[in-house]
């Protein structure tokens, strides 16, 4: 396992092969770590991808050509090494090889390349996805970055807002066992911004599902952004860890989700998931500002 760097005039990143995880996201100005230390305390991860699955198959197992195979959740890329394709200036580049060991899971061919790439005071995450076989892939995709909050000392986690682009309310799907129920929460935003209360995640995370939002921010009491994940995907999570008081937030950009409740279908029609045509290449990205 190695860990890579690269830095402009304005911020710092450090990504580690293992997983092609971003373990770091540094301000220079104010050596201000934005990213958290992955403290199996709380939590032992700091910004996993989620790959061919985000989230949990029901009874850990899913279904296709006729076979049926066993899934854990989030896939396997997070605990799988990559390999450094290249470094630039502004960007490093990792990519994972389907092979025999991921055949006998997950029985497709892909090519997985994450990529990072620096703007100003903004990292950008890529994600590519090559189908090189003659059969369609089918694939979710995600992010689990987890950004500390508080991030001043002296204060604490219900000190600090989540702001959206949207006037609300927002729904979130409640989940039952790690699975997506037919329940909803619905969350009234006081002019976009939801505060911080220490029964927030008491129900797991939150999952917001196709309402539109392409902009969260971790913000202080006054509501100044300290944090800003920008996105495209048609669903995301918040989440915590229920009942730890942990000192981090995950802002979880989506392209997947979890199973329904129940769901006893194939891995191609499973909710929000993607069908990549043989030879063809799928890529999105989200960004982090601070």
């Amino acid at each position: 396992m190695g860990r890579y760097t690269l830095e402009n005039d304005q911020i710092a990143i450090a990504v580690d092969s293992h997983g092609a995880e971003l373990k770091s996201l540094v301000r220079k100005d104010t050596q201000t770590e934005y990213m958290w230390k992955a403290d199996p305390e709380f939590w032992g991860r700091t910004a996993p991808v989620l790959f061919p699955f985000v989230g949990a198959v029901n009874n850990k197992e899913f279904r296709t050509k006729g076979h049926t195979f066993t899934m854990g959740q989030h896939g396997f890329a997070r605990d799988m090494e990559f390999e450094l394709e290249s470094k630039t200036e502004d960007a490093l580049w990792f990519v994972l090889d389907s092979s025999e060991e991921t055949l006998a899971k997950y029985p497709y061919a892909f090519v997985l390349k994450i990529g990072y790439r620096l703007c100003g005071s903004t990292a950008e995450v890529i994600w590519q996805v090559e189908n090189p076989s003659d059969e369609e892939l089918p694939f979710s995709i995600g992010g689990h970055p987890a950004f500390n909050c508080p991030i001043e000392p002296g204060k604490k986690q219900t000190d600090y807002q989540i702001s959206f682009d949207v006037k609300g309310p927002i729904t979130s799907t409640r989940l039952e066992d790690g699975l997506a129920s037919a329940e909803t929460d619905v969350y009234e935003l006081k002019d976009g911004f939801l505060p911080v209360t220490e029964h927030l995640f008491d129900k797991d995370a939150l999952i917001i599902e196709g309402q539109g939002v392409k902009k969260v921010a971790l913000c202080d009491a006054q509501g100044k952004a300290y944090l800003t994940v920008s996105m495209d995907a048609p669903l995301f999570g918040i989440w915590s860890p229920t009942g730890k008081n942990a000192p981090f937030i995950c802002i979880e950009p989506w392209y997947g989700r979890c199973d329904d409740a129940g769901y006893t279908g194939e891995l191609k029609d499973r909710k929000w998931g993607n069908l990549l045509a043989p030879g063809q290449t799928w890529k999105e990205s989200f960004t982090i500002s601070v």
